[in-house]
């Protein structure tokens, strides 16, 4: 059974910084597509950043440079390095895992879950 557990979250001034992680089981993600996504009250889960079996990444607009997606497989652990934050990046952010094919980009793409954890930005 493969789980997910974010750790990382927390209450940020605007313009600071935060690393969550997100540890896998289960199964290696260096065979496995990850995605970091993230749900805002009343809105719709989306996708953050993705980083595919081949390295390959994907940012949503929003993020584009400031935030960085990585992995340490010795650790089986993928990381989100979120700089510059906005009080606009504040939401539950997840990690998923994405089994087969390429880097994915949609909520349905993904097989596994974490629980999530909040990032809250002040202004």
């Amino acid at each position: 059974q493969v789980q997910l557990v974010e750790s990382g979250g927390g209450l940020v001034h605007a313009g600071g910084s935060l690393r969550l992680s997100c540890a896998a089981s289960g199964r290696s993600i260096s065979s496995s597509n990850m995605g970091w996504f993230r749900q805002a009250p009343g809105k719709e889960r989306e996708v953050v950043a993705a980083l595919g079996r081949m390295d390959t990444t994907y940012y949503t607009d929003s993020v584009k440079g400031r935030f960085t997606v990585s992995r340490d497989n010795a650790k089986n652990t993928v990381y989100l390095q979120m700089n510059s934050l906005e009080p606009e990046d504040t939401a539950v952010y997840y990690c998923a895992l994405k089994q087969y094919g390429s880097l994915g980009v949609r909520y349905s793409q993904y097989d596994f879950w974490g629980q999530g954890t909040q990032v809250t930005v002040s202004s």
